[in-house]
């Protein structure tokens, strides 16, 4: 409901061995999920976050957005002189915009360990901003819900109103008395 969506993307150095822990970042607790952003920074090749602002979100809708935030990582590497030559994307929904050839892998951040290693380095970098957020705004307890549809986030919306780093497209307000 909150915050600019987070992607990121990683190219390990070859012959980088298998780190089983790197998987969905959502089933990592936070202080391996630390740990691993470290490993991964220190065994990629390269690696990068990249987002896209909430009035972006609200402009070219969520998916959009996602698929915008991954073409800047992929940009961001050619960029810095690393030419991806096959993307991983996470998911079953890409654009055929791309000119790099491309994969979608459903659960692919429990498929692969590149995927995985971007789950992990952008949930992270979300999480750490939404917790600054929060220092500005402790009404909506970002710190915890980090964006999320919480009752403290959604009793915040009724008691506070919406911030500019809501998402407008969610019609906020509305689906928050509804639900209450």
């Amino acid at each position: 409901m909150a915050g600019p969506v987070t992607a990121a993307g990683v190219i390990f150095k070859p012959n980088t061995s298998l780190n089983e822990a790197i998987g969905d970042s959502k089933q990592i607790p936070l202080a391996e999920r630390k740990i691993l952003a470290k490993w991964i920074k220190k065994h990629a090749l390269f690696w990068t976050v990249q987002e896209v602002s909430e009035k972006e979100i609200d402009k070219i809708n969520i998916l959009q957005a996602s698929i915008l935030a991954m073409f800047h990582c992929a940009e961001e590497a050619s960029k810095k002189g690393y030419r991806p030559d096959h993307l991983l994307v996470d998911g079953n929904r890409f654009t055929a915009g791309s000119m790099i050839p491309y994969t979608c892998l459903v659960k692919g951040d429990d498929r692969s360990m590149s995927i995985g290693a971007a789950s992990i380095l952008a949930k992270v970098a979300r999480d750490e901003y939404m917790g600054k957020l929060d220092g500005e705004w402790p009404e909506y307890d970002w710190k915890n819900n980090v964006g999320y549809p919480s009752p403290k986030h959604k009793k915040g919306i009724l008691e506070y109103g919406i911030t500019e780093h809501h998402r407008l497209s969610f019609k906020l307000e509305n689906r928050v008395l509804r639900k209450n």
